[in-house]
């Protein structure tokens, strides 16, 4: 928790790196849910415990940004975020789904592939800064197929690491 906290003072939004904001133990590399909800409420245990954040509320604000559309963005992915009030800083956490869940995404596709974030309220900058990471490197077919073929939490790890060396 306290690299994520020095994380925004320290580095800066511009050298942002998934890893530095993503630790290994909020990845879930086999998510059980079958239904939104049940992704969402999962992908936020590692991070309610790390942001000392209650789990519920977090729950509720990224179903509350749900209603206003799906962050089902097609091509087996998902990526449910939102921002919180009381948050002090940015809490990510990813989820593999081996079965595949309807995330309601644009192209009615099972989503495979999850990254929640939640911010601050107040840092927007930091908010789209680290979705418009996380979409760029998801373009990459390659790098979404290590991801599927992954075993567990470590492999996962490994292979963002890879892909986030790239960018």
């Amino acid at each position: 928790m306290q690299s994520l906290v020095l994380y925004w003072c320290d580095v800066g939004v511009y050298d942002m790196k998934i890893l530095d904001v993503l630790p290994k133990e909020a990845i879930l590399s086999d998510l059980k849910s079958l239904d939104k909800k049940g992704v969402i409420e999962e992908l936020v245990i590692p991070v309610a415990g790390i942001a000392g954040v209650n789990k519920e509320e977090i729950v509720r604000v990224l179903m509350e940004r749900e209603r206003l559309g799906s962050t089902g963005i097609g091509e087996g992915i998902g990526i449910p975020h939102g921002k919180m009030k009381d948050l002090k800083s940015l809490v990510v956490s990813f989820g593999l789904s081996r079965q595949g869940v309807d995330f309601e995404s644009i192209d009615g596709r099972p989503a495979h592939i999850f990254f929640l974030l939640v911010t601050p309220e107040n840092s927007t900058g930091l908010h789209l800064k680290l979705l418009a990471r996380i979409s760029r490197i998801l373009k990459n077919d390659p790098f979404k197929e290590r991801l599927l073929s992954a075993v567990d939490s470590d492999e996962i790890f490994s292979i963002i690491k890879d892909e986030d060396d790239e960018f």
